[in-house]
């Protein structure tokens, strides 16, 4: 099946995708750093380059995009290239289960937040991630 829009427009559109300081991410941050909590974001030094890390709690926190990294509610499978789009999600979900068990591992603790978590209900997720990492306080 061909794509409906032209390839000049599909790279136009993919190449606005950003990776990194999404509207979601930003407003989260705002209120991160609102409450007094102090962060390194995107660090490459760390496994699996957290969205954030809350070094003094041992913490990191992914904001996952419901579409990159395959949310049962909210995933809308492209009609085009099935293939190469069901291979792609579910490597990002096998990647996200190893940066998982590394952290584990070293026991920090790992927060994922769901971006429809986060646009629906901020403030019980920001609650939610403070008790997490506050536990080691």
């Amino acid at each position: 099946m061909s794509d409906i829009v032209s390839k000049k427009k599909r790279s136009e559109i993919m190449r606005a995708v950003r990776n990194r300081d999404t509207k979601i991410e930003l407003s989260f941050r705002r209120v991160l750093w609102s409450r007094g909590f102090r962060y390194s974001k995107n660090s490459t030094k760390y496994f699996g380059k957290p969205d954030l890390l809350l070094k003094k709690y041992k913490t990191v926190i992914f904001i996952d995009s419901c579409f990159w990294h395959g949310c049962k509610k909210h995933l809308r499978m492209p009609a085009t290239n099935k293939k190469y789009w069901i291979n792609k999600i579910k490597g990002n979900k096998v990647r996200d289960m190893e940066v998982n068990r590394y952290y584990k591992k070293i026991g920090w603790k790992i927060i994922r937040i769901w971006e429809h978590e986060i646009k629906k209900k901020s403030e019980e997720v920001f609650i939610k991630m403070i008790k997490l990492s506050k536990n080691g306080r």
